[in-house]
């Protein structure tokens, strides 16, 4: 953990109006750093248990007048791509 500053230091990415703005927010209590949670935690708080994982991120090369075709139609594009896809492949839904 790197060391609590206690006067506005310059060069270190925010501004004296920055520092100002924020020098009367106390410190955190024991009780309440025994209380923080890691980000994924917080994530795992958020989605709960059991539901979906996640759409996965890909890159995928599509002709140009495909992808006209599916964003002519409005936003919802790529969830149309992936129910055309699906059905492609005799795909259940996912719940």
């Amino acid at each position: 953990m790197s060391k609590l500053l206690k006067e506005f230091t310059a060069g270190r990415g925010y501004s004296k109006r920055d520092w100002d703005e924020v020098a009367d927010v106390p410190e955190i209590t024991e009780e309440q750093a025994a209380q923080r949670m890691t980000f994924e935690e917080a994530v795992r708080r958020f989605r709960g248990k059991g539901r979906k994982a996640p759409k996965q991120v890909v890159t995928l090369r599509l002709d140009p007048d495909v992808v006209e075709a599916f964003k002519a139609d409005g936003p919802g594009w790529q969830s149309r791509v992936n129910a055309a896809l699906r059905e492609a492949k005799n795909l259940p839904e996912r719940a």
